[in-house]
């Protein structure tokens, strides 16, 4: 367990936005400079000449951060310093910053000084609390913005929002709903929030908030896209991780459904798409094949009869010229054997997640204890049968009925409270780094449902979540997509036709009025990063649609021919995400950006 840092007690609330009774000298250091307030110790940090950090914390706090989402070190290259007026300036050749020394505001310019964004003055706010019985801070900085500056980002949520300007944004981590505190402006830089707890994000005349439950420090990043939308996606993949290659297939069709109930159910539908001469690359096996009884829940094992020889499954799988991805959770059942260990050694948490017993538990994935012994199940388990991909479901982690007491579970970093956004980030982070070390030939894909800051470099195609089957739901998709784009993610889908069709469906697959919302879905879903169809409650395969020659067979089979004709095209898109920063869905504001039409249009992309 890692140490919190040492706190010194405070006279009262408000002291650390009071202004210093008298300037204060700079402090050039290696990477940029340290300014001194009355209260606060500010310092700014150059990771390139176009990104740059700012900390800030009290001078009561003696503490040391080590970031779980940024990768890169410091690299300042030549910096310019001067003062005048009581405000210290520090240039890069892109980018200038300027630290008031009498209040540690804080703003940044381009290289010619017109402005980029500026906190607000006396913007930053830490107020004491207690966790787990350690004095913190609640932390909070309000930016100023320009007048008409959009803003993007902050992950994927799903409210038909694309330009976030008067908004307001709960960043928690749960299902439909991904918190990745990344703040894209139109004016071509981005703002990284390296804050793990529950974050309110707001924007209002006031000012623009980023308000943590938790921190020591008030800690971010500028990153300067010097104009450009492209430039900023760069930038933050620069400090955060460039995003991997994904193989060819990858880019097939994928079909799936909740749930193939046996292996000869599951190799019949291959079979069954090869016989009818329809294109297909993935076939997904989710839950239950580790057998019915919820107390051997994600034992990572094919427990379950209907599944007598998985590794003849796998093997008759590839030998029709597929690849198989199956369901993986970090939850477990006290049956299973990953519990037993996990529980022996205190690695498992206690609240109420998915499926709705006291008997299944999720895992500490902040522990690389933890994450090694998840990773040793799933390699005996699974891998070794030759299994291509992961779905790594629900990474949030599903809490079905959450308390506030949740929040006190204890984590190999300390509370929940304090880092439980980061979650999706580290149990993914384990299953890429455990498989590339143990198969350096092989290329990692992992389906999840759930994503944070720098995810993208641990080989993560983000889908939507269980979305219900409807119009409405569908046309929220697509500004859901692209502010996970803006934020940095190159790869997104959704399930085609929507998870939970028997509300407005009941007939399922039996109803035309489905045929039409899953042929427009499958339309939308062949111009996307992956391309997959899944949900429950009715099948989904093209030949429970009709017969070839029948409408709803026909433009199925259209738009998966499409997808494979645009195959070549979007594996070069593949390629310049991994060595070119690019971004395969673009919002139209990306390529115009002086259009002040398309600045919230979420119903179109590139």
């Amino acid at each position: 367990m890692t140490h919190l840092p040492r706190l010194l007690p405070l006279a009262g609330l408000g002291l650390l936005l009071a202004p210093a009774a008298h300037a204060q000298h700079y402090q050039p250091t290696a990477t940029g400079l340290r300014v001194s307030t009355d209260s606060l110790m500010v310092e700014v940090q150059f990771y390139s000449p176009e990104i740059v950090r700012v900390l800030k914390q009290p001078k009561s706090v003696d503490a040391a951060k080590k970031s779980l989402v940024v990768v890169q070190a410091p690299a300042p290259g030549k910096l310019k310093y001067s003062a005048k007026n009581g405000q210290v300036t520090i240039s890069s050749p892109t980018t200038q910053v300027v630290v008031n020394e009498k209040t540690g505001q804080v703003s940044f310019r381009t290289a010619k000084g017109q402005p980029l964004l500026s906190e607000q003055a006396l913007g930053s706010r830490f107020t004491p609390k207690q966790d787990l019985g350690a004095a913190t801070y609640r932390v909070r900085q309000v930016f100023q913005l320009a007048p008409g500056e959009a803003v993007y980002g902050l992950g994927q949520h799903q409210d038909g929002h694309l330009n976030y300007r008067g908004q307001k944004v709960l960043m928690k981590q749960k299902s439909l709903d991904i918190a990745v505190p990344v703040l894209h402006s139109g004016k071509g830089y981005g703002v990284l929030w390296d804050n793990y707890s529950t974050t309110n994000f707001s924007d209002a005349a006031a000012g623009t908030v980023f308000d943590s439950e938790i921190g020591e420090c008030v800690d971010y990043y500028l990153l300067n896209g010097q104009g450009t939308a492209d430039g900023v996606v760069a930038r933050y993949r620069q400090l955060t991780g460039q995003a991997p290659m994904f193989p060819r297939w990858t880019l097939g069709f994928w079909q799936s459904k909740e749930r193939y109930k046996s292996q000869d159910e599951t190799v019949g539908v291959v079979e069954k798409y090869r016989a009818l001469g329809v294109p297909l690359d993935g076939i997904v096996q989710d839950w239950q094949y580790w057998g019915e009884d919820n107390d051997l829940w994600n034992d990572m094992a094919f427990n379950n009869p209907k599944f007598p020889n998985p590794q003849g499954m796998v093997d008759r799988v590839h030998a029709l010229h597929a690849h198989q991805m199956i369901s993986v959770w970090p939850s477990f059942g006290k049956k299973s054997k990953p519990y037993q260990e996990l529980a022996s050694k205190d690695m498992l948490f206690d609240f109420i997640t998915w499926p709705r017993t006291p008997h299944v538990k999720v895992y500490d994935a902040f522990d690389p204890a933890a994450r090694a012994i998840y990773w040793k199940y799933l390699n005996q388990g699974l891998f070794k049968l030759g299994m291509d991909a992961w779905w790594m479901d629900a990474t949030e982690p599903d809490q079905l009925q959450p308390f506030d007491t949740d929040d006190d579970n204890e984590t190999a970093l300390g509370s929940f409270r304090r880092v439980r956004n980061a979650y999706p980030l580290v149990t993914t982070g384990g299953v890429y780094e455990h498989q590339r070390q143990a198969a350096t030939d092989k290329r990692v894909f992992i389906l999840t449902r759930s994503a944070f800051a720098g995810q993208q470099r641990y080989g993560t195609m983000v889908w939507s979540s269980d979305v219900d089957s409807r119009w409405d739901v569908l046309a929220k998709q697509i500004p859901a997509a692209l502010n996970l784009s803006l934020t940095g993610f190159p790869y997104w889908n959704s399930d085609i036709g929507g998870f939970f069709p028997s509300g407005q469906y009941p007939k399922g697959v039996k109803d035309p009025a489905f045929w039409e919302l899953y042929t427009r879905w499958q339309q939308f879903a062949a111009l996307t990063p992956m391309m997959r169809s899944h949900g429950e409650y009715t099948p989904r395969e093209i030949y429970q649609f009709g017969e070839r020659g029948t409408w709803a067979f026909d433009s199925r089979a259209k738009f998966i021919d499409l997808r494979y004709r645009l195959q070549p095209y979007l594996y070069s898109l593949m390629w310049q995400v991994t060595h070119q920063a690019g971004t395969p869905m673009r919002a139209l504001a990306m390529d115009f950006a002086n259009d002040p039409k398309v600045a919230d249009m979420g119903s179109e992309y590139m």
